[in-house]
């Protein structure tokens, strides 16, 4: 079953209380808390604070942004005591999942995947300890910036981890839905944005053809999972309203 949701780095200028807000006079089910700004890492009790701010507003925590990137820490020791940081905000905000990212360069000058495969089993194995996932984003610039290499990622890190979706800049439709079909075993959530071809933000119900494709395919996909917005047009509320109207109906529509 398909659910909606907001990250929070969709709105960085805003407080958590304006974001909940916003989520909540939206109807969506739930946020996706960013560990760059509204959750930072280590600070347990603001992760706390937040995670019950949005239960009592009826609302999920889905996922937790953290930006942490595979390969910048080097030796396992580093890699724990960093990670420690956001694995403990994600369990003190009661997030599900802890989002990452798959390295700091993309699938064709990356030298050292297999190495990068092996921590993300780490972390997976560090994570799992707490009753918590991991899932990397679909993104240009890191290992899962293809179909082809984003399929290899995760059956090079032992299927432990998940994986997000969203459609990549300067694709067809159809080469946007090979991503997806190439991480459906692994499929967590999705990032629902509506993009021209040159990276100009546009309202989502433009993208309403483009997106019938994807929200098909994926509410075929087994199990539950959200499609949570990200990029508003010129970072408007007013804007964000309209496009969890429109998400909404989509996705309602396929449930």
């Amino acid at each position: 079953m398909l659910y909606t949701g907001l990250t929070s780095v969709t709105f960085r200028g805003l407080s958590v209380p304006e974001i909940i807000t916003l989520a909540a006079d939206a109807g969506l089910d739930g946020i996706e808390w960013g560990g760059d700004i509204h959750v930072p890492h280590g600070e347990l009790e603001t992760a706390r604070r937040v995670g019950e701010l949005t239960r009592e507003q009826g609302l999920a925590v889905t996922s937790y942004g953290a930006y942490y990137r595979l390969g910048a820490f080097e030796g396992r020791a580093e890699q724990q005591r960093e990670f420690a940081k956001v694995l403990a905000s994600a369990v003190a905000l009661q997030a599900p999942v802890i989002r990452l990212w798959a390295g700091k360069q993309g699938s064709q000058s990356c030298e050292n995947r297999l190495l990068l495969a092996e921590e993300a089993v780490y972390l997976a194995g560090l994570a799992r300890e707490q009753g918590i996932g991991i899932s990397f984003e679909y993104h240009g610039g890191t290992l899962t910036d293809t179909p082809e290499s984003a399929r290899r990622f995760y059956e090079e890190a032992k299927g432990v981890a998940g994986a997000y979706w969203q459609p990549a800049v300067n694709c067809s439709v159809e080469r946007r839905l090979e991503g997806l079909q190439a991480v459906t075993p692994w499929l967590t959530n999705l990032h629902v944005f509506q993009w021209a071809a040159a990276g100009e933000r546009l309202p989502l119900s433009q993208g309403e053809a483009e997106w019938a494709v994807y929200l098909d395919y994926a509410a075929k996909v087994s199990g539950d999972r959200y499609c949570i917005l990200e990029f508003v047009r010129e970072d408007s509320p007013k804007q964000f309203l309209e496009d969890a109207a429109a998400l909404k109906r989509w996705v309602q529509a396929r449930n």
